[in-house]
């Protein structure tokens, strides 16, 4: 096998560079806007309901000297199909003492993309901005079609970098939200979002609450942006009609699962490990595949029904697919070759 000498250029008809986008990079060609994300999340979501994507399970890297949940690195490799296709992983850093500790995000990200014929890298994104933003484009693309028709009343539990990605969604692809209700741990992030929320957007007004249970209480939409590791939310916290985005995954109690509605995933296989609160009712033979009513992308399609009353009770629990992150990463990146946007690194 010929092995190329690192001191020699590479053959001429080998790709050898990739692209780096930064995070005002991808700004400046749109990628601070829900806009992008919803049509691209959008298009993950019918190729996951055509089965048009490779998705494995990602592993999550975790130091023994650390035992708090939010304390790992996660690999989401995705490849994704279409007209396009393309192939990428994102990796994700999360350590839950930053904010305080090193006045840092918790989260951190980049993305890695590959040319789908040669699987050559040929692109890196800075993807923390990426990572927010598709969570809550996947929140958006489910209220369209589970929450009820004109929702006026969203309660957000949990104010950080997550809730401020939810809330900007919602301002942005729902004009007709009237309030938001938040609440944190901390009452000082209330504050600082309730601030920040009516500086960036005037128009919905907002209300902060001592308790979650009084956050939730009338909310026609609820979306969890926490990094709890225990329940703490049961079913009868919830109105009438109610959609639940249960976007940190370990909220809700086992009696919503069991009294919801309709309880729907991005994507079952990913949804049932990791002793999620899925994966624990399916060891405990209460919540089966056979119990879903369905994963999101197959809603998308229209092969299975959204919202059908306005008194559903309905439960979305998102693991977080790679491929919202990859379909969202290639996106950018076209928008970015199209606009001669980014830093041309030399692999060689």
């Amino acid at each position: 096998m010929k092995v190329l000498d690192p001191v020699q250029p590479a053959p001429a008809n080998l790709q050898a560079t990739l692209r780096f986008l930064s995070r005002s990079d991808i700004a400046s060609v749109g990628g601070d806007h829900s806009d992008l994300y919803m049509r691209a999340v959008e298009d993950g979501f019918r190729l996951h309901a055509a089965r048009d994507y490779a998705q494995p399970l990602k592993p999550y890297l975790r130091s023994p000297r650390s035992s708090h949940i939010a304390d790992r690195i996660i690999a989401m490799p995705a490849w994704i199909g279409g007209k396009d296709p393309i192939a990428g992983l994102k990796w994700i850093g999360s350590k839950h003492d930053n904010p305080a500790a090193r006045s840092l995000d918790r989260a951190s990200a980049v993305i890695i993309l590959n040319d789908s014929s040669t699987h050559f890298p040929i692109a890196i994104l800075e993807a923390g901005r990426i990572s927010a933003l598709r969570t809550a484009a996947v929140t958006g693309v489910a209220c369209r079609h589970l929450a009820k028709k004109g929702f006026h009343e969203v309660a957000i539990i949990g104010c950080g970098p997550i809730g401020r990605a939810q809330i900007q969604m919602f301002c942005e692809q729902f004009p007709h939200v009237r309030r938001f209700r938040l609440y944190d741990l901390k009452p000082a992030a209330v504050a600082e979002m309730a601030r920040w929320l009516e500086a960036r957007f005037p128009q919905p007004g907002v209300s902060g609450f001592e308790d979650p249970h009084a956050a939730v209480a009338g909310a026609d939409v609820v979306v969890t942006c926490t990094v709890t590791d225990r329940p703490y939310f049961p079913f009868e916290w919830l109105s009438p009609g109610a959609f639940l985005a249960n976007v940190s995954i370990m909220d809700v109690e086992k009696n919503v699962f069991l009294k919801a509605a309709k309880v729907v995933v991005d994507d079952w296989d990913q949804c049932n490990r990791e002793k999620k609160i899925i994966n624990q009712l399916v060891d405990e033979g209460a919540f089966s595949r056979m119990q879903l009513h369905a994963e999101l992308g197959e809603i998308v399609v229209g092969s299975r029904s959204g919202r059908e009353s306005d008194e559903e009770i309905i439960l979305l629990n998102p693991m977080g697919m790679a491929i919202d992150d990859i379909v969202c990463a290639r996106a950018i990146l076209r928008r970015a070759e199209a606009n001669g946007v980014g830093t041309m690194l030399n692999l060689f």
